[in-house]
């Protein structure tokens, strides 16, 4: 299975399915392109230095269906089979989603459907919940509502902060991210309505 991976910044999780693809923890796997819409995005050099082709697809004052379409472009032209946002700040349009329907996942640090969109950490402490976490999820037309493929959760401490809750969270995130990605490239996964479910042997 060809990945492409989509950065915008540091590209902890992006690292993170590197290493397992080449450890062969995810199997039959392979990283075949980490594309950054920003030229400065610290986990491009990460990439280059495990040996994973990097492509900057910048924005340049173009509509975001023009920007998407030359990252589609690029995508297909390398055979990608399963698309995963790791820390990518764009949304992406329609016709991206429609271009990769259910290849397209991301992690998103809450327990979705609640506090999403930017600054879930953030909404999580103001609101009070007890318990927040982080969710892997395919991607569809609207904001991080897809099907969830899988979800971990981490206890809100009383003197928590936005910052605190999501170094915590994130401890996680790279664990769950790699299970869910394997998942798929194993075949053990497939979407029945809403619901991500076992494929029975």
């Amino acid at each position: 299975m060809k990945i492409g991976i989509l950065i915008s910044g540091r590209g902890s999780n992006m690292l993170a399915i590197v290493k397992a693809v080449q450890s062969g923890l995810i199997p039959d796997s392979k990283v075949a392109v980490v594309i950054s819409d920003k030229i400065n995005a610290e986990g491009l050099l990460k990439a280059k230095e495990r040996k994973i082709e990097t492509l900057v697809v910048g924005k340049n004052g173009r509509a975001r269906e023009e920007h998407d379409a030359e990252i589609v472009e690029e995508l297909k032209k390398r055979g990608v089979e399963l698309i995963c946002l790791a820390g990518y700040m764009r949304l992406l349009s329609k016709e991206f989603v429609r271009a990769f329907p259910n290849k397209i996942i991301n992690i998103h640090p809450s327990l979705l459907p609640a506090f999403k969109g930017l600054d879930a950490q953030r909404q999580a402490i103001d609101y009070g919940v007890k318990v927040s976490g982080c969710t892997v999820h395919f991607v569809d037309e609207a904001l991080d509502h897809g099907a969830i493929i899988a979800q971990k959760t981490v206890a809100v401490i009383d003197d928590d902060t936005a910052e605190t809750l999501a170094a915590r969270i994130l401890e996680h995130e790279h664990a769950l991210y790699v299970q869910a990605v394997r998942q798929i490239a194993a075949g053990e996964i497939e979407i029945v309505g809403r619901r991500v479910v076992s494929v029975k042997n």
